[in-house]
């Protein structure tokens, strides 16, 4: 199996990628926060697909969590990370520090606005800009042709393509298919703080999603009862339900009539653990 090149420095980052297309290659990028699973693996398997060269980063980045959030109990396995990108293909792996990406006396912060209201944008203010703050950066720094991101954290997916349009940024934003579990549990490196009995209630969110797509399938097209059909299964497994609610897909606002693509989109708490999913609504 072969090593990835681990660059720490983004200086020694960006001579890599300049190197790299100096010689013609296109460079397909996976920014992540490390923690690794199958969904990953996923973006890095597709990512070979769009470039010559594979640009992994891993950093956690503290812009995107609140005060009473789980950064510093966000799982980390550093070398468990790199096995599983050299096993992957990966060529180079990003790992800055956190003074780095915000070196002392840093004030410039990214915000997309109307694509980060709602959903987890209200109940997580400051994500989406720590999110798109950081992304930018990572795009300066890494240099990347295309980028791709998992479609289970669908509004952080429509904030980064919103950025790159808006800053007309020279990278094509790729999405890809969430990867579940053989239940049905959509793939997230917050599933490993599920306790054993979480664990079984958690499959409750894709059985909802599931149930509100079969009745769109049917014919439903009120916003409002597709929503109540996913509650139903989902309000009775989970401690705490954040948010079950149906958007237009590319936009992301609110609508009470599916006449376009649409997706539901969920947010709940099994014990401390938030957990998030989605289904589009084509």
């Amino acid at each position: 199996m072969s090593s990835v090149q681990v660059i720490k420095s983004p200086a020694a980052m960006s001579a890599w990628s300049e190197a790299a297309r100096a010689r013609g290659e296109r460079i397909a990028f996976v920014p992540t926060m490390g923690a690794l699973h199958a969904g990953h693996l996923s973006l890095l398997a597709a990512a070979r697909a769009h470039g010559e060269r594979v640009a992994l980063s891993i950093f956690v980045n503290p812009t995107q969590f609140g005060p009473n959030e789980d950064l510093a109990r966000y799982p980390r396995d550093l070398a468990g990370d790199l096995a599983k990108a050299a096993a992957a293909g990966t060529d180079v792996a990003f790992v800055p520090a956190v003074p780095d990406m915000y070196p002392p006396g840093a004030q410039t912060v990214v915000e997309v606005r109307e694509v980060s209201q709602g959903l987890c944008g209200d109940r997580r203010p400051g994500h989406f800009a720590g999110v798109a703050t950081v992304v930018c950066k990572l795009f300066g720094i890494v240099r990347p042709h295309v980028a791709l991101f998992g479609e289970k954290d669908f509004q952080q997916l429509a904030v980064v393509r919103r950025m790159v349009a808006d800053l007309s940024l020279p990278v094509a934003v790729v999405g890809c298919p969430t990867l579940r579990e053989p239940d049905g549990l959509a793939m997230s490196s917050r599933n490993v703080y599920l306790s054993p009995a979480e664990r079984a209630r958690a499959v409750a969110v894709f059985r909802g999603l599931s149930a509100a797509r079969e009745r769109f399938r049917a014919g439903e097209r009120r916003a409002e009862i597709l929503a109540e059909v996913a509650l139903t299964d989902i309000a009775a497994a989970v401690d705490r339900v954040d948010y079950v609610e149906v958007r237009d897909a590319d936009s992301l606002r609110p609508i009470a009539h599916l006449e376009q693509p649409a997706v539901i989109l969920a947010a709940v708490f099994l014990g401390t653990t938030r957990l998030i999913d989605n289904m589009r609504l084509p």
